[in-house]
C-alpha cells in the first residue's frame, strides 16, 4: 500500500524541491512576472487574477490537499546556494489501481533557463516518482515546436509516443501536443519518431 510522506522535500546537487508554502508568493509573483513573456507563448493564459495573493493562496491549499490525497506532487524548485526560486514542477493526475501514472508539468523563471536546472529537477522528480511513489509510467505533452522542452524530456528518459490534436488551450488557442512517456522499466530503446 502507498504510504505518504507527511512532508515531501526532494534534495538534488544544485535544489531542493519542496511544495509550495504561503511565504513564497512574493519570490513567486515576482519571478512569474519577471519571466511573463517568456512563459505565455506555452501556456494556457493566465486569468485575470493570476499573479494575487488569493489566487496564490487556493494554489497553496490545493497543493497540500494534493499532497495529502495522492492526487499530485507540486513541487517549487529552490536553488541551495541562496534559496533563490527558479521554477516549478509539477506531478498531476497521479493515478493508481492498474495505470500506476501521473502526468508531469514543469517551468523555469526566463532568467534560470538553459542552465540545466530544470534536467536535475525532472531527474529528481522522475526517480521519486518511481522509487518512492511506486508509479510505473510518467506522461508529458508539450508544443511541438517547442524544442528545449523536448529537449529536456528526452535527455531525462522520455520518449516520443506520438501526437494528440487540439490538446490544451494555450495562449488562448486549442494547440497539437506532442506526447511523451517515461517507464519504469522501459526497453524500447530511444524512438527516431516525431
Amino acid at each position: 500500500m502507498f504510504v505518504r510522506p507527511k512532508k515531501v522535500r526532494i534534495e538534488t546537487e544544485r535544489m531542493t524541491l519542496r511544495p509550495p508554502m504561503h511565504g513564497d508568493y512574493r519570490a513567486w509573483a515576482a519571478l512569474r512576472v519577471a519571466s511573463r513573456d517568456f512563459l505565455t507563448p506555452w501556456e494556457p493564459t493566465w486569468a485575470a487574477d493570476h499573479l494575487t495573493r488569493k489566487s496564490f493562496t487556493n494554489r497553496v491549499y490545493w497543493a497540500n490537499r494534493s499532497v495529502a490525497g495522492g492526487t499530485a506532487l507540486p513541487l517549487f524548485m529552490f536553488r541551495r546556494q541562496d534559496g533563490v526560486l527558479l521554477g516549478a514542477l509539477t506531478l498531476d493526475n497521479i493515478r493508481r489501481g492498474p495505470s500506476q501514472a501521473g502526468t508531469t508539468g514543469y517551468w523555469v523563471g526566463e532568467r534560470f533557463a538553459r542552465q540545466g536546472y530544470m534536467r536535475e529537477g525532472l531527474e529528481a522528480l522522475v526517480h521519486y516518482a518511481f522509487n518512492e511513489l511506486d508509479l510505473s509510467r510518467l506522461e508529458a505533452g508539450c508544443l511541438p515546436e517547442n524544442a528545449a522542452s523536448r529537449g529536456v524530456l528526452e535527455k531525462v528518459g522520455y520518449k516520443y509516443e506520438g501526437v494528440a490534436q487540439s490538446y490544451l488551450q494555450i495562449h488562448g488557442r486549442w494547440r497539437n501536443h506532442v506526447l511523451y512517456a517515461n517507464l519504469r522499466s522501459d526497453r524500447r530503446g530511444r524512438t527516431q519518431a516525431g
